[in-house]
């Protein structure tokens, strides 16, 4: 996974700040990463770190500019529409989340995406359309692996062939994709982003480990498998997807 920059700054919306919420600034922990890597500081990864509260996971991670403050910009359209990702990549097994087991890197993201909505439980903006939300950043739980069709060495979230009846989370979209949309809202604040995430047994992710990466993904201008590539690797916290994070260390 080679780190790339962002192809243009047209693709950047800032988010206001008053949508910002409050977060964690405390640092200490999982382990630091070299600033000045990503072209925008919003996705210059400064800091990661998983941590536990009992059965629940504290995903975090802090960047050398404002957390959340860029997205992409609209075009109106599915096909080759951007998504912009802080994620987590991790040792975890992906049937830990209700997927086959041994299904590809299981990994949790933050997401966001204006044109279009995969979050179809849930009503983030309060609207009461659960439709068109998809711009605001929302969490998955997705499950990746390479394929040359997105570029050498790149990685996608993994298809669902036709006809296939894969092992799948209840709150799977609906997507023909392993991915899970469980409504875990994200906290942005300044520098940080943190997601909180239950597990059904207390220390099942302890034993983890972890890396943190930003980066940007393209809808398929086919909207065909591969229907979601990782085309932009702005930062990874490691600089070479080791995942070297312990959990609580």
């Amino acid at each position: 996974m080679a780190r790339t920059t962002l192809r243009t700054a047209a693709l950047i919306v800032a988010l206001p700040l008053a949508a910002l919420a409050d977060g964690s600034h405390d640092h200490s922990g999982g382990f630091a990463a070299d600033g000045g890597n990503a072209t925008l500081a919003p996705f210059d990864i400064v800091h990661t770190r998983i941590t536990t509260e009992g059965n629940v996971a504290v995903f975090h991670m802090a960047v050398s500019g404002v957390a959340g403050e860029a997205r992409p910009a609209p075009t109106g359209v599915l096909a080759g529409s951007e998504v912009f990702a802080y994620v987590w990549p991790t040792s975890l097994d992906a049937g830990t989340v209700g997927f086959d087991p041994g299904a590809g890197i299981l990994a949790l993201a933050a997401t966001a995406h204006p044109d279009f909505d995969d979050t179809p439980l849930f009503d983030e903006n309060g609207d009461g359309d659960r439709g068109n939300d998809g711009d605001l950043w929302h969490s998955h739980w997705v499950v990746l692996g390479p394929d040359e069709a997105c570029g050498p060495g790149a990685l996608k979230v993994i298809d669902i062939p036709e006809g296939a009846s894969p092992r799948l989370p209840l709150t799977w979209p609906g997507l023909p994709l392993l991915i899970d949309s469980p409504g875990w809202q994200p906290v942005v604040s300044a520098e940080t982003i943190e997601v909180r995430v239950p597990f059904a047994e207390v220390g099942l992710v302890e034993a983890a480990s972890f890396d943190g990466v930003t980066a940007g993904l393209r809808v398929n201008a086919n909207v065909h498998a591969p229907l979601l590539c990782v085309t932009d690797v702005f930062d990874v916290a490691s600089g070479d997807l080791s995942l070297p994070g312990r959990v609580n260390q």
